[in-house]
């Protein structure tokens, strides 16, 4: 299934495909914090919130991938080789 990316989100947004339901993913920095969107499909803002990494040597400047588990509570980058967990505690 070939999913086009919505043009009104940051085009630089990764796609984690699940069973049921997809989403799409973006990370900014803010400080030493990073704001994680998450879109449906269609490009509607599902939530947006701060988030802490854990090591805290994430580097939002070199390539890295959202996986699983990734949701509005806790998401999973993979970058260098590396599992960086980010926590936030906005509810």
């Amino acid at each position: 299934m070939n999913i086009k990316k919505p043009k009104n989100i940051d085009p630089n947004v990764q796609l984690i495909k699940g069973i049921g339901a997809s989403s799409w993913f973006a990370i900014k920095s803010e400080g030493d914090l990073y704001r994680i969107e998450r879109f449906s499909l269609d490009g509607e803002l599902e939530c947006s919130r701060i988030f802490r990494a854990e090591p805290n040597t994430f580097d939002i400047n070199h390539e890295h991938e959202f996986t699983y588990i990734s949701h509005c509570k806790e998401c999973t980058i993979l970058q260098n080789n590396r599992t960086y967990k980010f926590y936030t505690d906005e509810y």
